[in-house]
């Protein structure tokens, strides 16, 4: 097939070569007879030479045309095909991009639904050991409100127990750490001395009962002497009767007897208005300016409200809110250190009993098994 772009080659359009006629050969010089017919001959054998030449030059040239045109017929042939193998391929793209476009669309809906999935499994695919993983938080959690409650290690003790044969019995390597954590929550919270809390309250009522005997700061206590207690005595002179005045002494006169009389009751007077003078005036240290400054009716309310406080202790103390009460005794312990005589033994008293209190509520802290909850938190992150 040829190529429409290539002009066709025509074989007609090259004129054959003319053999060239003996007439158009140069003339040649005459020769001498003696040559005789050799130029002819000459001649004619260069004329077939010629012939000869110019016929195969030209069968050659037929030979190339013929060349020619066939390697256009392929060459037109070729373009052809590979045209059509080019929209051949093109469609070929095409397709394979539309059906790149669809595997694609395919592809992020399977991976959408792969993540989907794998969100799936992850919410339903629970395991034996992360169910008992949670329900051993669970179970310690409920043991440490009922402790708390309750006053009493022994539920929370239980159910650490109780969580430590559950893990043996599991055997998982993996919960080996929660195991050991176990066991040093118990031995820590055996170990842990807890007061009781009932005889707390009952000491509490104790205090209550003697806070009405305690003496006040600006309270007037009797006047108290080095000497015995000198008693009262009436400034009135007895009268002499004439029998006594006629009597006679026996080892002292009556002068003797009156000076004597004079002595004892000069004594006994000075030192009673002695007592009676020092119970007027007090000198004393206050730091609490207003303490002494306290009306009668504001001691009642004082006492009262006292009372109050430590009530509130006692209810707080029965209900296991240990932070409570102490904040309750630490306010009753000021008012009794600023309102009260510190002096007093009754006082001082009342006071050790509130510190002893105090401390004892904070040794009463109940221990936690933090150990064990954060071993199970490790345990349940990790699966």
């Amino acid at each position: 097939m040829a190529d429409p772009d290539l002009p066709p080659i025509s074989t007609a359009s090259v004129p054959p070569v003319p053999p060239v006629p003996p007439a158009a050969l140069p003339a040649q010089p005459a020769l001498p007879p003696s040559s005789g017919g050799l130029l002819p001959k000459l001649a004619l054998g260069l004329a077939l030479l010629a012939a000869g030449a110019s016929a195969t030059l030209w069968l050659q040239l037929q030979a190339v045309r013929k060349e020619l045109a066939r390697r256009s017929s392929d060459t037109g042939t070729l373009v052809t095909e590979a045209r059509e193998q080019s929209a051949r391929a093109e469609s070929l793209v095409q397709d394979l991009q539309v059906r790149l476009g669809v595997a694609e669309v395919r592809l992020s809906e399977v991976s959408l639904q792969r993540s989907q999935l794998d969100e799936l499994m992850l919410t339903v695919s629970r395991t034996r050991d992360d169910s008992l993983v949670q329900d051993l938080e669970s179970t310690l959690r409920l043991a440490q409100q009922q402790a708390q409650l309750t006053g009493s290690v022994q539920p929370l003790i239980s159910a650490l127990q109780s969580a430590d044969q559950r893990i043996a019995r599991a055997a998982q390597p993996r919960l080996n750490p929660v195991q050991r954590a176990i066991a040093r929550d118990i031995e820590r919270i055996q170990a842990a001395a807890l007061v009781d809390l009932p005889a707390l309250a009952g000491r509490l009522d104790e205090l209550i009962g003697q806070l009405d005997e305690l003496p006040l700061l600006n309270a007037v206590a009797p006047a108290q002497s080095n000497g015995p207690e000198v008693p009262a005595v009436a400034v009135k002179a007895e009268p002499v009767t004439p029998a006594q005045q006629a009597a006679p002494a026996a080892g002292a006169s009556a002068w003797q007897r009156l000076q004597s009389w004079w002595f004892d009751w000069s004594a006994r007077a000075w030192a009673n208005l002695s007592a009676r003078g020092s119970e007027l005036v007090r000198v004393h240290r206050v730091d609490q300016p207003e303490a002494m400054l306290l009306a009668p009716d504001q001691e009642f309310f004082l006492r009262e409200n006292t009372k109050l406080k430590l009530l509130n202790a006692r209810l707080a103390l029965l209900a296991r809110q240990l932070g409570t009460a102490s904040a309750d005794l630490r306010a009753v312990e000021a008012t009794l250190q600023r309102y009260f005589d510190g002096q007093a033994k009754p006082t001082q008293l009342a006071l050790e009993t509130l510190q002893g209190l105090q401390r004892d509520l904070r040794l009463n802290q109940l221990p936690d098994p933090d150990d064990a909850l954060a071993a199970l938190a490790a345990a349940a992150g990790g699966r």
